[in-house]
């Protein structure tokens, strides 16, 4: 059984149907893409994921556990979290502080100062800036402590959702290249991303959303040489 199966997801907006029969595989230790253009449902399908929205029908199972419709605290207790699109950081509260939220639903604190230890060993520039206010951080450490935090509620799925919007290209590689280490040291990920070349390049599967529906899905080196994609998303031919 997959790490987490998402089976027939339906979500409505009122009277817009933004996800139509969705469905999406992802393997323990993989990296899952999700691509697709502005307003296809990817951001949506990792809101019903997480418990933000409530589906409208399908199913969503995490280990082997039904938790359509759950609460939002009580997936991430599960152990899935999310590094929301936008970021999502506490602008008024230091970094020190927006990590600690990170952990919210942990009670064991010495895990939590080890978990916290790593984080900033992978993000070294957010140790240099623990006390600062988060709101001024620069775009890309803003992305970063979002996913610090993520990783502090020890999750065994990370969702991440357009980490690399809005950011430099140097910048960029960096958040890619952690997203890698994350992966290796044995976290699971499922990555909504525009940027569907590097998407791609680091994923092992990968899908394609089309007005909210799965247009294509194989591995990633393989969508990655496809003459459809690389046409429709990664600017080829």
């Amino acid at each position: 059984m997959s790490l987490l199966e998402v089976t027939d997801l339906d979500v409505h907006y009122g009277a817009i149907h933004a996800l139509r029969g969705v469905n999406i595989r992802v393997e323990e230790k993989q990296i899952v893409c999700l691509i697709g253009a502005n307003g296809a449902g990817k951001s949506t399908t990792l809101r019903a994921i997480s418990g933000l929205v409530r589906p409208s029908g399908g199913t969503i199972h995490f280990d082997g556990e039904n938790i359509t419709g759950r609460r939002a605290h009580h997936i991430v207790a599960r152990g899935i979290s999310q590094a929301p699109e936008g970021r999502g950081i506490f602008a008024n509260l230091t970094v020190a502080d927006n990590l600690e939220i990170g952990a919210y639903t942990r009670h064991d604190r010495a895990a939590i100062e080890k978990d916290r230890a790593r984080a900033l060993e992978l993000f070294p520039r957010l140790r240099e800036r623990l006390e600062q206010s988060a709101g001024t951080l620069s775009g890309g450490e803003q992305q970063m402590l979002a996913i610090a935090r993520a990783l502090l509620a020890r999750p065994r799925l990370l969702l991440l959702d357009e980490p690399s919007l809005g950011l430099a290209p140097t910048v960029v590689q960096t958040i890619f290249a952690i997203i890698r280490e994350i992966n290796a040291a044995g976290t699971t990920i499922l990555l909504v991303e525009q940027n569907a070349h590097m998407a791609l390049k680091v994923a092992h599967h990968g899908y394609v959303l089309e007005t909210g529906e799965i247009a294509m899905h194989d591995e990633a080196a393989k969508l990655a040489a496809s003459d459809e994609v690389r046409k429709a998303y990664l600017g080829v031919g």
